[in-house]
């Protein structure tokens, strides 16, 4: 492949949406544990095991506070992550190299068939040959 490498961290589905939610927070700001398990639908035990991976790149950092009994887990995005889903987010549109999905989808089909193409087609299909009737 030319160009940057697709960092095999954050292709994650699960960790780029980690990231992805984290990046449109305001640098520094956090999300608690149980608000960023809430807005992604992970379970506690699928969340703590992508967080771990990217706080092991240093990619998010939690802080765990303390108000009596309760604790309190937050996630933020650090800067090496934000210049991480920056560098990833490039990569994958040099990957894509400027693709136009419209435009090689079109929504009518650009082949024609003729009529007797058609015809073709109909008496091929199993079930429409003589053979096929008499099974």
């Amino acid at each position: 492949m030319t160009g940057a490498e697709l960092d095999p961290l954050i292709h994650v589905p699960t960790r780029l949406r980690i990231v992805a939610t984290l990046a449109a927070l305001p640098e520094r700001d956090a999300l608690s544990f149980t608000r960023l398990q809430d807005m992604l639908g992970l379970t506690p035990g699928n969340l703590i095991i992508q967080l771990r991976k990217l706080e092991e790149a240093d990619y998010i950092s939690s802080t765990k506070t303390r108000n009596g009994s309760v604790q309190q887990t937050n996630v933020a995005l650090t800067s090496q992550g934000r210049a991480a889903l920056r560098a990833y987010s490039h990569a994958l549109r040099d990957l894509l190299g400027g693709l136009d999905i419209d435009a090689t989808s079109p929504a009518t089909p650009s082949i024609t068939i003729s009529a007797e193409d058609a015809e073709a087609q109909q008496t091929r299909r199993p079930g429409n040959s003589h053979s096929d009737r008499q099974r």
